[in-house]
């Protein structure tokens, strides 16, 4: 621990996460309070401790018990009390965002694993069945993949938060040419407007995904904001879910042979990722431009303040 500990001698961060974790510590005052110490001295120091703001870490934590729960014949309903959340709602949209896929997808009936519901974390303690917590070997810390899952996760979150966004211009606003002549890619035709640029940044992953799990050339469906948004909504759990899976086999360096391609071409799977990654964060702050262009007030996109939100 830090070597301003007060007093040293103790396993001082396991008291700390005790207080994180204990059931009736919902907020981070009702942590501190716990430990006796100021909020912010004790958000510090789990921070520098265990490298993950106390209020993230409890939620993750939570939702690898809940994970584990529902695959032990749990409700979603119990599941999601059980993890502190308010509504049903709110916790299937934080499930479905961490684990790329709903609370509610059946069981395969695979052979269970110890870590199958462990999420990505910096300091490898994990929710450990049936009340405890496994902390792993941390000689990964800091590991690439972490950065990527928190990319992946920031993309698609701010991508449907710029489609809710759009739903706020006229419809010829939305389709006007704002940006003449602009192509992101050569082979990807033109991008001159919101509706363009948005409609690109779902039709990407639906492409892709379809390539990475052998299906046939996806349909491309209505480009208005609402339907952009339903068709982002279903398939960004199955990209975060196609990522997650890559990660976990270590198989960033796996060839794709994409028969979408004529004649088909062959790709390395990280380099797919990269490639969804880079051209989406072109485009989401192009979006950005252009909402501002026609009069809306948006964001940065940045993914620190992000981060900050999503850990308050």
């Amino acid at each position: 621990m830090a070597d301003d500990d007060p007093l040293p001698g103790r396993d001082r961060l396991r008291e700390l996460l005790d207080a994180v974790l204990d059931e009736d510590n919902r907020t981070l005052p009702d942590m501190a309070g716990d430990a006796y110490a100021s909020p912010w001295y004790f958000a510090r120091q789990v921070s520098r401790g265990a490298g993950e703001p106390p209020v993230a870490l409890r939620r993750r934590v939570l939702l690898e018990r809940a994970a584990w729960q529902l695959r032990e014949g749990s409700s979603v309903t119990a599941a999601a009390f059980a993890a502190g959340y308010e509504s049903v709602e709110g916790f299937a949209r934080a499930f479905g965002r961490a684990y790329g896929h709903s609370p509610g997808t059946p069981d395969d009936g695979r052979p269970r694993t110890r870590d199958e519901h462990w999420l990505p974390a910096p300091n490898g303690i994990h929710f450990h069945p049936p009340t405890s917590l496994w902390v792993a070997d941390d000689s990964g810390r800091g590991s690439p993949d972490e950065v990527t899952a928190m990319l992946v996760h920031h993309d698609v979150e701010d991508t449907r938060a710029l489609l809710e966004g759009a739903k706020a211009l006229p419809d010829e606003e939305y389709r006007r040419a704002r940006l003449p002549g602009l192509s992101v890619l050569a082979w990807s035709g033109a991008e001159e407007s919101v509706a363009a640029l948005l409609g690109a940044l779902v039709w990407t992953k639906e492409v892709w995904l379809a390539s990475i799990e052998g299906a046939g050339q996806p349909a491309r469906g209505a480009d208005d904001p609402a339907a952009l948004l339903a068709r982002h909504d279903a398939v960004a759990p199955r990209w975060l879910a196609a990522v997650r899976d890559i990660a976990r086999r270590g198989a960033w360096g796996d060839r794709l042979v994409d028969a979408l391609c004529e004649p088909p071409e062959t790709f390395v799977l990280g380099s797919v990722v990269a490639h969804v990654l880079t051209f989406s964060g072109h485009r989401r702050l192009l979006v950005r431009h252009l909402l501002r262009d026609a009069g809306l007030a948006v964001d940065s996109g940045d993914p620190i303040d992000w981060l900050t939100r999503r850990n308050r």
